[in-house]
């Protein structure tokens, strides 16, 4: 006798399709291993051979938090290169590298939580590091081109799947977790939803995670956006990922549900698949899915809907099928190829804002090389560790000579004398462990870099008569980093002792900032208060602490300055043939995850640096190396440039610019406004109602959208147009007119001429970037479809082509126009709103004055509510009550009055809602109204009151 071999099951046979293999796996698990499939951290099965699996695997411009990796730059940087080729490329090698990393450590994960697609709407917004642009067009061209390199060419399998950030009309830190974004219907649908619509339909999205705000009301996580449009843009299975605790917030903060049972519940039911919450330990997920089948709030069906959209994204992961999936033994890992890309990306990413022919540089100029910047590689929040590194002044020393480079960082350096006469000293850090010694933060890699600890192997600070120098940067609303002679940042570690430890300031509570108070008791005194732990710094027999909560507990520090950073940079400024003035942030302060910027302007210290240098050479350039716009007086300055934070060959890349062996073509991928006064509020999302972005603004911009100069000129001719089957094909033709070679960005913008209704000034189109030889020409076409000529009507609730003439305009920006022409299109024709058939949405008003959208129910639907109880105003254009109506009905909860009144009609009708039990309680109020033919509805909202939907009768 001899045994037989257990038959294949079923979901291990790859000649079967993923749908009937998932249907038998399904079959197979248990309903506590499919519970269990819904948390980040799924198990193992070995019954059944299944391994673990982990969702989410950073990787936004780079392989993120998992040790040494290929740093890109950053993604607003990524942005402005214009170019989806070279993301697209991009892409490929972060997932190459992700493959390769997780082959020598499984802790690396295949899911990659990547790209943000969120709109960089308001340049205030502390992640807009993270986003390519404030316009949908190209921020969807960028993001598909990255997701297609992520997912790899095979028609079957995926090199690595990934999840869109974060859905939806995310674009503030500020209490980020509780408040609303109020978005109107034609913003959430020509604005909002576009980015992620048209990059989930180009096919290379394994889904979404929702952001931790709410929308109209209702928190992301039980969007029914998810399933009424998301699910609705492909055919393939998406896995919706909830941010990190996200879950528990519907209950804990935003207090939308009274248990975790109901809110994980809501969760699932709107489309929620995987919970990422409590970092490893997946028992209280568990527990609350439990809870919720036991309360009838779930199904299994439910259940095991959210677990076959994570068995999609495995199987096309190859995980099941080991020997066929063609990404299994890649091994391309900081290749040639992926250092020459990183070089290439951030040279690209160069903008040149303004030069009257200061640049490019001389080859046998003498510079100085000054600012807080010049000799930095700075990181953010979503990097890898770096590999390799290169400083502006390190990329300026390798392209002139280090003998024709001088150099001022323009610190302050002073000493803190304590109250007993003696200075503040960092000792020598004789036994410190020395394999950690010059390792940098994150080296290790860490699944949760929020956890990682700071060093307490090195001495704390003592005091002595001596002291030491320490370096210290105002990086603006005075927080303060100080940095010891040894080039390492003060921070502070778990036991409250104050060391000189950190590379770099970082992590999720930054431990190396400072601010100075002045002391009520001594004139000329300072507290130091650290941030991270809100402490005052304490002097002790063992070591300098953070220790007094009371600040008359706090040492009494006076600060002896040194050196001026002024000073020193006006010394080197006055020996120099051209001073290059290194401006910018530091991506951990300031204006990061959990905290939005205050202000354009840039902080006072590199203000005063800037000024300093301005005053001793006139032959000042700005080079302004940041995650954001800043409003930048340059009325003196001959040049001027941006780069967002480069990655590993950022020094290099700006010195090959700088220099002029490459040519910029970078173009800004939003508007860079001029003052803080151009700013509406964070918290409005409405981009028409407000006049926000290059779409709707109306001022003057420092710069405009798309701007980016070049060393190299180039003219634009020959404009043609044809239109066949629906779709406009534009043509023309770009020279370079120069004698170098060099890249353009030709972009094609529309403008509707005499819209209906507000439409964007002028809207991206088409766009490329195009290498050209001196006197070479290219032909470009673009062709338009439909859909880029609409607008989202909401009288009639759909996407529409209004008839009537276009504006086709080509150029170098949203301002520099060189060619133009207009063509006519058919379009469809719509009449006004039927009203007195189908009523009013309050929420598809046509302007508004006062008011918010919230949530009608916890499930779905929309209603409008005047802000804080007060007064609010609705307006509907054109509404048609037919041959005549004779009453009036509105669904309302809460208390107050509505007014219904028509442009110059008859007096107000009156609707009084006395007080519901609750704000989704409603009912119908309805009173005597009379009207015929077409008219505009202003309907006047008092106190707290919910208004859903107006009805006609009669």
């Amino acid at each position: 006798m001899t045994a037989q071999t257990p038959p294949t099951p079923s979901f291990r046979d790859p000649r079967l399709p993923f749908a009937k293999r998932i249907d038998d796996l399904l079959a197979r698990l248990t309903l506590d291993e499919r519970i269990a499939f819904l948390h980040q951290f799924t198990p193992a099965v070995e019954r059944l051979g299944i391994a673990a699996f982990r969702t989410g695997q950073e990787a936004l411009h780079g392989v993120a938090w998992m040790g040494p990796a290929t740093v890109f730059p950053q993604a607003v940087g990524l942005g402005a290169t214009w170019n989806d080729d070279l993301v697209r490329r991009i892409g490929e090698a972060v997932s190459a590298e992700t493959r390769a990393m997780r082959a020598r450590d499984d802790r690396v994960g295949l899911n990659v939580w990547s790209p943000t697609v969120n709109l960089l709407r308001h340049p205030l917004w502390g992640r807009g590091e993270e986003g390519y642009s404030e316009d949908p067009k190209l921020t969807s061209a960028i993001a598909t081109a990255y997701t297609r390199g992520l997912r790899g060419d095979h028609p079957t399998y995926w090199r690595t799947a990934p999840v869109l950030k974060h859905w939806l009309a995310h674009n503030n830190e500020t209490h980020r977790d509780t408040t609303s974004s109020s978005v109107r219907p034609r913003v959430l649908h020509e604005y909002d939803l576009r980015a992620f619509r048209e990059t989930v339909e180009a096919g290379a999205v394994a889904g979404v995670m929702p952001a931790y705000n709410l929308v109209n009301g209702r928190p992301n996580h039980v969007s029914p956006y998810l399933r009424e449009h998301l699910r609705t843009w492909t055919d393939q299975e998406l896995l919706v990922c909830s941010d990190a605790g996200a879950p528990s917030n519907l209950v804990d903060s935003e207090h939308y549900f009274d248990t975790h049972e109901e809110a994980t519940a809501a969760a699932v039911l709107a489309g929620v698949d995987s919970f990422t919450d409590h970092g490893t330990d997946s028992s209280k997920i568990v527990e609350r899915v439990r809870g919720a089948l036991v309360q009838g709030l779930l199904s299994e069906a439910d259940i095991d809907e959210a677990v076959r959209r994570q068995l999609a994204i495995r199987f096309r992961l190859g995980e099941f099928d080991p020997r066929l999936d063609p990404y299994a033994g890649t091994v391309d890992f900081d290749t040639a190829a992926h250092r020459a890309l990183a070089q290439k990306s951030a040279e690209q990413a160069v903008v040149l804002l303004k030069n009257e022919g200061l640049l490019p540089l001389g080859p046998e100029v003498r510079v100085a090389a000054v600012g807080l910047l010049a000799d930095e590689c700075k990181l953010d929040w979503y990097s890898g560790t770096l590999l390799h590194r290169s400083t502006p002044l390190e990329g300026l020393y390798e392209r002139f000579g280090a003998d024709r480079v001088d150099f001022a960082e323009g610190v302050d350096r002073v000493r803190l004398r304590t109250s007993s006469g003696a200075f503040l000293r960092v000792p020598v850090a004789e036994n410190a462990a020395e394999d950690t010694a010059d390792e940098a933060r994150g080296a290790e890699g860490a699944l949760d870099p929020a956890l990682l600890a700071g060093r307490t192997d090195l001495p704390p600070l003592t005091a002595d008569a001596v002291g030491s120098e320490l370096a210290l940067i105002d990086w603006g609303e005075g927080v303060l980093t100080l940095r010891a002679p040894d080039g390492r940042y003060l921070s502070v570690a778990d036991d409250g002792y104050v060391r000189a430890s950190a590379d770099q300031p970082g992590g999720w509570v930054v431990q190396e900032t400072f601010r100075l108070e002045p002391s009520e008791s001594h004139e000329n005194g300072h507290l130091l208060k650290h941030t991270g732990t809100g402490r005052y710094v304490c002097v002790a027999a063992d070591g300098v602490k953070v220790a007094a909560q009371d600040p008359r507990d706090a040492e009494i520090f006076e600060l002896e300055l040194a050196e001026r950073g002024e000073d020193a940079v006006t010394r080197v400024a006055a020996a120099a043939d051209v001073v290059l003035v290194f401006a910018g942030n530091d991506p951990h302060i300031n204006g990061r995850e959990t905290q939005d910027r205050t202000t354009l302007r840039l902080p006072a210290h590199q203000e005063r640096l800037l000024r300093a240098a301005r005053a001793a050479n006139p032959n000042t350039a700005l080079v302004l190396v940041s995650a954001y716009p800043y409003a930048v007086d340059h009325a003196d300055l001959p040049a001027a440039l941006w780069t967002a934070h480069g990655g590993q060959a950022a020094g290099t890349a700006l010195a090959r610019v700088l220099s002029g062996d490459v040519s910029p073509a970078g173009r800004l991928p939003q508007t860079w406004y001029a003052d803080d006064a151009d700013l509406p509020d964070l918290l409005d999302y409405d981009v028409i109602g407000s006049r926000q972005t290059y779409l709707y603004f109306e001022g003057t911009p420092l710069f405009p959208f798309g701007h980016g100069l070049s060393y190299a000129s180039f003219a634009y001719e020959g404009l043609e147009h044809r239109t066949a089957e629906d779709t406009v094909r534009v043509s023309f033709t770009v020279t370079n007119t120069s004698s170098r070679p060099a890249d353009e960005v030709a972009q094609l913008y529309l403008r509707a001429v005499d819209p209906s209704v507000p439409r964007p000034r002028r809207e991206l189109a088409a766009h490329h970037r195009l290498r050209l030889a001196p006197g070479a020409s290219t032909e470009l076409t673009f062709a338009l479809p439909p859909a880029a000529f609409a607008f989202w009507d909401v009288a009639h609730g759909r996407r529409r082509v209004e008839p009537g003439s276009y504006e086709l305009l080509v150029g170098a920006s949203s301002e520099d126009i060189r060619l133009r022409t207009t063509i006519e299109l058919t379009g469809e024709a719509a009449g006004p709103r039927a009203v007195h058939v189908l009523g009013l949405t309050a929420a598809d008003f046509d302007d508004q004055r006062n008011t918010e959208i919230v949530d009608r129910t916890k499930v779905s639907g929309d209603a409008v509510t005047p802000l804080d109880g007060g007064t609010g105003e609705l307006v509907f254009r054109a509404c048609d009550f037919g041959t005549g109506v004779s009453g009036v009905s509105a669904d309302l909860a809460g208390e107050g009055v509505v007014e219904i009144s028509l442009v110059g009609g008859p007096p107000p009708t009156v609707l009084t809602l006395p007080p519901t039990k609750g704000p989704y309680d409603y009912t119908t109020v309805a009173a005597d109204f009379t009207a015929d033919g077409v008219h505009d509805v202003h309907l006047r909202l008092r106190g707290p009151l919910r208004l859903a939907q107006v009805g006609f009768s009669g």
